[in-house]
Formats: C-alpha cells, structure tokens, sequence
C-alpha cells in the first residue's frame, strides 16, 4: 500500500481568485484590442484631457488633474489615439480585481467571483473602459480605498494606522480623480452613524491618519483651486444648475432613473433597489450588507434628488457602482437565485459584446441604427484637416480662431503636427459671453493682440453672425461639410475676418449686444 499523501482538494478562495485574474486579463486584452483596431476618433472631451496632459499641473478647469496625469503617462512613446485612451481599461481592470478583494472579505470568494464577472459585464463600464475619462480612475481608487476601510477591523495598533492612512490616501487619489469621491465620506458617516463596531474599529488615532493622508494628497489641488478662484469646484458646482427658475423636473428624474437601467444593467438594477427595500423591510439585512448599502446608496438618491431638481447625467452615480454590484452578487446567490444571476451574466455579456463589435467597427452600429451614439467620435480629423489646410494657403492668417469649445479640443489635438510648425498660426477661442465658460476661453481667448487677420470657422450656425460682428470686416463663408454616417453630417462655416474689435456684452445675459 502506499503511503503518499491524498492531495488536498485547491483551496476555494485561491481557485476563486485565479478564475477572476483569467477573467480580467482576458476582458482586458479585448477592450486593449479594441481600442487600437477601433477607427473611432477622440471624443472632444478626450482630446481635452489629452491638451491638459501637455502641461501638468496640479488642477485644471473643470476636472482635477489625474485623467491628464495618465495620459500623460501613457502617451509618452506615442500621442495616437490608442495611447491617449490605454490607461481606461488598465484603471477597470484594478478596478475589477478590486470587487473580488472587498467582496471576498465581505462574503467569500463565491459571491467575490460573482461580483466580479458582473462588474465586468456593467453596461457602464464597458463605455468607460473604451473612453478615457474621470470615472475609471475614480472607481479604481474607490474600491481599494473601500477594501483597506473594511480591512481595518482585522487590525491592530500601528497596523491599524497604517490601513487607515492607507485608506486615506487612496481616497485622496479618488479625489484627485473627479470630486464624486465625497460621496465615499457620506459613506463613511452613515457607516460610523449606524455600526457600534465601526466606531469601536475608527479610533482617533485611525482618524487622523486617514484624515491626515487624504489631506495631504488632496493639498496641492487645494492650492492650485485658491490660486485659480477655484474654478474646478466652481464648475462642479454649476453643473447642478440650481437656477432660479422651475427646480421641479418629475420627467427628468424618471428619465435618469430609468438609464440607470440601462448603466448598471436592467437585471442588476432592479435586484439592487428591490433587494435593498425588501430586505430592510425585513429586517434581514447583514452587516455586510448595511456596510456596503452606506456606500451604494447616496449616489443613487442624491443623483436622483439632483435630476428631480435639475438635471442629471446617467454616470453621476459611478461612486456606488462597486459597492452596488457586490450587493447585487451577494444576494441573488443568498437566495439561490441561480436562473436570474445567469441571466444577468448573459444579458450583459451580449451588451458588452455588442458595444466591443460597434467600437471595432462603426458600420455595424450604423446598420445596427445605432450611429448617433458614436458621431461624437467621428469627423474631427477631416474638420481639422479643412481648417489647417486654409490657413497654409494663406501665410498672412495671424490666428485660428473657433466658436466651439469641441472644435477647439478636436483641433488641437488633431492639427498638432501643424500647430508644433514655427511659422504656424495659433490656436484661439472667440468668446461670446462677458466671462469664459470654459478652460479654452479662459486661457486662449481670442483678442486684438492676435493680429489683424483671423480665419475663423463657426461650428454654431446660431454664432456666425455674432462671431463676424465681432470684426471690423468679415469675407465670405466657405462651407465645409463631413459626413459621419449615411445620415448626419457636421456642417462648419469658414471665412477671414480682419480688425477684431469685440461687440460690447449686455452685463446681464453676458451676450453681445447687436448693433
């Protein structure tokens, strides 16, 4: 008889966790795949972030600085397309192994697994691993932040501040991303509001660790804010748009409700708000769940409150997306709810597949009739390419000015080789209102300094009388027309115009005055 040993049956959590690091790479070379097949340009906002990144800083406009500190990373070989987009599906692959690292701590690494796929499967997240924007770092700082916060209780003494000052520095760095962070201290408070257990573990010494990392990591956007008038909370706060006028939308709110549906995916969404009512109705909510529910749920309600008021985008709630979908993975397997949890996978995988072939290839989503979602991403090139090629036609053009803030991002990022030329013309924003409204208007606006002869394209057909009102003489329009798809085009207005003496703006409205 032998006297070798039985081998032991794996270990479930290791076997869990190498599951998801397949499943990561593998969805990570696809979307890396797809971004460098793709023939998709850069939406505005991207080729923004990309002009940011030529200049570091500590804050820009309207954005904290880490989207432009990636880019910069990621563009150091190359400013192609690809490169400037790399850092998105690297952000949700940290971002996804992030789920399993929380949810295996909070639930095991069954409902760790689960989570997992289904954050990967996110309608949401597919678009923000395909685009590079404020969200994926975000949530990548976010839901290792939150796994050092529900770590602490394992802890210690000097361990204990060590994970809190970890926790506070990636919290810091989720600040440093986009200012949705906050509703992770709202997290926070309701956590310490509701759990004994939480404020035993959150000593003052853990307190201040955490405090003390995040305000150390935040300071030097701190300072850049007071050194611009705080601009970028400033934006932040008027994309509320709490007017004065009608602060009751029902509509809108219903609206936004319903593209949370289709963000963090119908299956999903639905077990979140239902399971969270009728577990609490229940009383049968764990610990667990309460921990994550303080995280989930603020985004949600507040963005809805804010939609009932104003108006809200369907990715202002991203902050509780990872907490959202290990609620999501660790109910349906308590309820043995195998059928839907498959269907949910299934459901979103189809999406994802879908979205992955129309990035690769934009003629499908137009037969598919679903064109208009990528137009954004399409013409600026040919656009651009119109503009430069006129002004190297005539060498006494002493500017190139645009009435359209994604005509000037567009511009600049693909009339760069032209723009870097000695002799070339530069790039300037004409400003319509009294004050900017945007990072271009404030820091290249059009003026008298910039020469005697502009060539000026109007993007905004409502603007081109005004814009050329703003010249002492304006020469005729020259029409410039790209196609996007078999339907849409964008239609530009190019003429020169000399003399620019700004019409006076009403003190009011901020608009010019017409003669």
């Amino acid at each position: 008889m032998s006297n070798a040993a039985t081998p032991s049956p794996a270990d479930p959590a290791m076997a869990a966790w190498r599951m998801a690091l397949w499943i990561t790479v593998a969805l990570t070379a696809v979307r890396l795949a797809a971004i460098f097949i793709t023939p998709l340009e850069l939406y505005p906002d991207e080729a923004q972030y990309w002009l940011w990144s030529r200049t570091l800083d500590f804050g820009y406009f309207s954005k904290p600085p880490m989207v432009a500190w990636a880019i910069w990373a990621t563009t150091l070989g190359s400013d192609a397309e690809p490169f400037v987009r790399l850092s998105a599906p690297l952000f949700q692959a940290a971002t996804a192994l992030g789920v399993f690292v929380l949810a295996r701590r909070l639930y095991g690494p069954e409902v760790a697994l689960a989570a997992c796929a289904l954050y990967h499967l996110m309608p949401g997240v597919q678009l923000s691993a395909a685009v590079v924007a404020t969200d994926a770092p975000l949530l990548a700082a976010l839901v290792w932040a939150l796994a050092l916060y529900v770590y602490l209780p394992q802890t210690e003494g000097r361990r204990r501040w060590v994970a809190a000052a970890g926790a506070g520095t990636l919290l810091g760095l989720a600040f440093l991303s986009k200012y949705a962070a906050i509703y992770a201290l709202v997290g926070v408070g309701l956590h310490l509001l509701i759990s004994r257990e939480a404020r035993r573990v959150w000593t003052p010494g853990a307190i201040v660790a955490a405090a003390g990392a995040t305000a150390a990591v935040m300071a030097p956007n701190l300072i850049w804010n007071a050194r611009h008038g705080f601009s970028t909370v400033t934006h932040t706060a008027a994309n509320a748009n709490w007017s004065a006028g009608d602060l009751f939308h029902p509509g809108a709110m219903v609206e936004f409700i319903g593209s949370q549906f289709g963000v963090f995916g119908p299956i999903p969404f639905a077990v979140l708000v239902g399971g969270a009512a009728l577990l609490a109705w229940r009383r049968r909510l764990t610990a667990a769940d309460l921990t994550l529910l303080c995280f989930a749920l603020p985004p949600f309600l507040i963005v809805t409150f804010q939609a009932l008021l104003s108006r809200a985008n369907a990715n202002w709630t991203a902050a509780g997306y990872v907490a959202g979908v290990i609620l999501v993975a660790a109910w349906l397997l308590r309820w043995r709810a195998k059928g839907w949890f498959i269907a949910a996978l299934a459901t979103q995988g189809l999406l994802a597949a879908a979205f992955l072939a129309f990035v690769i290839s934009p003629d499908l989503a137009e037969r598919a009739g679903m064109a208009n979602g990528f137009k954004r991403a399409k013409g600026w090139s040919q656009m651009t390419e119109a503009l430069t090629d006129r002004a190297m036609h005539d060498l006494r053009v002493s500017a190139i000015a645009v009435d359209d803030r994604f005509m000037f991002n567009a511009a600049a990022y693909y009339g760069r080789d032209y723009f870097a030329r000695p002799d070339a013309a530069p790039l300037r924003m004409w400003v319509r209102t009294a004050s900017p409204q945007n990072q271009a208007e404030a820091e290249t606006p059009l003026t008298a300094a910039d020469g005697d002869r502009i060539l000026a394209l109007s993007l905004e057909p409502d603007f081109t009388a005004e814009m050329k009102a703003d010249f002492a003489s304006a020469g005729e329009n020259e029409f410039v027309n790209v196609w996007l798809d078999g339907e849409r085009s964008r239609r530009a207005e190019i003429f020169v115009g000399e003399g620019f003496a700004p019409q006076p703006r009403d003190p009011v409205t901020g608009l010019p005055i017409r003669p």
